[in-house]
């Protein structure tokens, strides 16, 4: 399994951010599995660069959307693929209370908003609401939960043969510490994460920052240590960076971060247009 990382931010940076190594692009990672399966993980602006190194002969993609907040869906009508007429495009996302998946994107997707409509669109498009039953594409096998976020939110578990990966891309797994005793399963996305291979997973604040944010569905580098030593992850990308912290900031929360983790835990940068083979 490949992962390259297309964006990798909480929202667009200030301009030059696109030059930076952790980039400026909003979230998006993309999965190819030995047997060529390629699954998306989130529609945000980099999906528009992801688009443009799709195989053209590819016929089947997999969009699995975390939630429908505009810095994950803002790139999805810029997503070359959904204009291919001979590819089958299949957007895996939670509903809402009251609307469909379907309901919820089409408010995007339709003027004033966006000139092409949801219905309109080239590709053979399939749409599939989560949590669901195990899911099987390809040679992955998903699952996804609810986790802690404002709003319909899931976060995702994506095996192969080989590996197991884990992406909970806006994820506050600090408001559930310790409200079960004796049972770590309790915290928010602990099912998820459990022994993975590789947690890709929210770290957007710092510990400063987060003291006036607490409850907005982020977390802290700290927590996210805290939370891949608690799952028993073996490596973990922090993710959904702040648009104000520039790669020098960044640079030091890694370095500490992986002071931190070690040895329970490898900490990787995962800047933006890398790939991890696992």
């Amino acid at each position: 399994m490949k992962v390259t990382f297309w964006g990798t931010r909480g929202s667009l940076a200030s301009p030059g951010a696109e030059t930076a190594r952790y980039g400026g692009n909003t979230s998006c990672v993309e999965l190819r599995g030995d047997a060529g399966t390629i699954l998306v993980l989130d529609a945000g602006s980099g999906i528009r660069r992801m688009g443009r190194c799709v195989p053209r002969d590819v016929r089947r993609l997999d969009i699995l959307l975390t939630h429908l907040h505009m810095d994950h869906i803002q790139g999805l009508g810029f997503f070359e693929p959904l204009y291919w007429n001979d590819v089958e495009v299949h957007i895996w996302g939670p509903a809402s209370a009251t609307l469909s998946l379907r309901q919820r994107l089409q408010r995007y997707l339709s003027p004033p908003l966006f000139p092409v409509r949801l219905r309109d669109l080239d590709c053979r498009l399939s749409l599939h609401e989560v949590p669901a039953d195990d899911i099987e594409i390809g040679e992955f096998r998903v699952d996804a939960s609810f986790i802690c976020h404002p709003g319909p939110t899931v976060g995702y578990r994506i095996a192969d043969a080989h590996s197991t990966i884990a992406y909970l891309s806006d994820h506050e797994p600090a408001l559930a510490w310790g409200r079960a005793p004796g049972s770590s399963q309790w915290t928010s996305g602990y099912a998820i994460a459990a022994n993975v291979d590789l947690l890709i997973h929210d770290a957007q604040y710092s510990a400063d920052e987060y003291a006036d944010r607490v409850g907005w569905g982020h977390s802290t580098m700290d927590d996210a240590i805290a939370f891949a030593r608690h799952t028993g992850a073996r490596r973990l990308v922090p993710y959904h960076h702040d648009p104000s912290h520039d790669d020098e900031q960044l640079d030091r929360a890694i370095a500490a971060a992986r002071a931190a983790a070690a040895p329970e835990c490898e900490v990787l940068p995962g800047y933006e247009g890398d790939t991890l083979s696992l």
